[in-house]
Formats: C-alpha cells, structure tokens, sequence
C-alpha cells in the first residue's frame, strides 16, 4: 500500500472504500489493529512528541483527515486520492459492523456522550452492537495509571472494534500502549467523532469542509479551547512541511547526479552488470575520467 510521508508520519493512499475494506480485514484477521486519521495538528504533535512519532509508526492504516495534507500531498508530487476524516469514516465503519453483526464499544468524550451516541445510532442502525460505553478519566501525564480497570472493562465486553475518543496524542499513544492487550479488538482513534455523533458538537457545513476551513468553523464554535491550537501551534506544520520539501528536492538532486555519474561510467568505462546508480559513490570519480 502507498503511503506519503509528511516528516514524523505517514498517509496511506487509501478511498473510503479501501479504508473500509482495510478495516474489515483487520477485524477478519483476529490480530487486532490500529487505525488513525492524521491531519497537520497531528504531524506537529508527532514532530515534537517521540511517543506519538512511535504510535504512528506502529499504526496499521493512517487516514489522511484534512485538505491541508491532501494539498501537501499533491506539492510533494505524490497525490493522495482523496481526504478520509474520522468524522465522515466512522459511520462507515458502523454501518459495516451493523451489516456483520461487529460489537463495538465507545471509549472517551465526556461524560454521558458516548452513551448519547450509542442511543442515537441505534434509531438509524437498529442491529448496532454497541457493548460498552466508558468515559474513563486518563492522564495524559502517565497513561498507565488507573489503566488496567479500563482494559479489563473492555476486555469483558469483547469487542471486535473499540471507538477511542479521548484527543490527540493521548488516544493514539494510548491506543499503542493497550492494543496487545486489547487483541483481537480493533481501536480506532476518533478524536471529536463522537460529540458529532452525539449531536453535543456540530459538525462544520459539507462545502466548508470541502474547502478546508473546517479548523476556522471550529475556531468559531469554541475560540477558548482550540485558539492556542489554531492559530499558534497547527501554523507550524508550514515550516515542517518546508523543511521536508527542501529535503526532497535535495535527495532528488543527488540522485540525478548520481545517475549522471552511471551514464558517464558506461559511456567511457566498462561497468559490470551489478552496478546500478544507486550504487554508483558519489564520491568515486577517478574512473570517470580518461
């Protein structure tokens, strides 16, 4: 599977068809899975944080949730097919695990949301099997504490797919902390998925989404909270994505010399069959020259 590299993580090239698909063979496989949706907060959170950076690349499918990477995507000249958000994914994956009779359970969100998402889906999905609801208080200071109750809690209600909502980097170093444990169950991180589900936060209208100022739409709902995030942590991602794009260009440089070096070789010398540009040191240049 093609992924993009934004620097401390990836995207896979994945449709929402393929995603789903990719989900279902997770769940098929009984070995358990980690599925996370990366958007620019994300790639400045795991440039800073190792532990994230490490969840990530633990992770079994990495969603490209956001505009913003899709634009990257398509500079770096590796186009990605199309924007999954968590927020339009996991109804997806409900509907699924509603179809193959899957049993999920709703981890995180404030108190009482995710049992007020469980009761509004079962009004569209009737043969949803929602097996446990949790909102469980975890520090992000030291995610071990208080956490085996948490497990046990899940490991009881034995669910084939664990909706994860407690925010970035917890749900996702969490996730990579407990997913052996929690095998065959697998966690899906879904940040605000189920506020939205829950009708507790509104979604950002389909065209602004489209746009890609959803983050402006949020600002707008909750400036407080999410200020600090927009307007002086996320605007990062700029200088991260520079450094990456320089870098790019920098190796493909060398590589065209290098294979300039190949073409010189074979032209005035008499090269054997193993030798590739790739293989070619730079720094050999005495036998081009005769």
């Amino acid at each position: 599977m093609r992924a993009v590299s934004f620097g401390p993580l990836r995207a896979d090239a994945v449709t929402h068809a393929e995603a789903l698909d990719l989900v279902e063979q997770l769940v098929r496989s009984g070995g358990g899975g980690a599925v996370f949706t990366p958007n620019v907060d994300h790639v400045v959170l795991a440039h800073d944080n190792p532990r994230m950076r490490a969840a990530y690349s633990r992770a079994n499918l990495a969603l490209a949730d956001g505009m913003p990477l899709l634009w990257a995507a398509r500079l770096l000249g590796e186009p990605l097919p199309e924007k999954v958000s968590g927020s339009d994914f996991v109804p997806m994956v409900l509907e699924r695990a509603a179809d193959r009779g899957w049993r999920v359970y709703f981890l995180g969100g404030q108190p009482g949301v995710a049992a007020l998402a469980r009761d509004k889906l079962r009004e569209g999905l009737p043969n949803l099997r929602v097996v446990g609801v949790d909102a469980p208080l975890i520090d992000a200071n030291d995610l071990t504490k208080g956490c085996a109750p948490i497990i046990a809690r899940v490991k009881l209600a034995r669910p084939d797919v664990v909706f994860v909502a407690l925010g970035a980097p917890k749900q996702e170093i969490w996730i990579d902390l407990v997913r052996d444990e929690l095998r065959p169950a697998v966690l899906l991180a879904v940040g605000a998925s189920l506020d939205f589900m829950a009708g507790s936060v509104p979604r950002a209208p389909r065209w602004i989404s489209k746009a890609g100022l959803e983050w402006l739409f949020r600002l707008s709902r909750e400036p407080r909270r999410l200020w600090r995030r927009y307007l002086l942590h996320d605007p990062r991602f700029v200088a991260i994505f520079g450094h990456l794009a320089v870098d790019r260009a920098r190796r493909a440089i060398r590589c065209r010399l290098r294979f300039h070096r190949y073409e010189r070789f074979k032209r005035n010398g008499k090269p054997s069959e193993k030798l590739t540009p790739e293989t070619v040191p730079p720094e050999r240049t005495d036998h081009l020259e005769h």
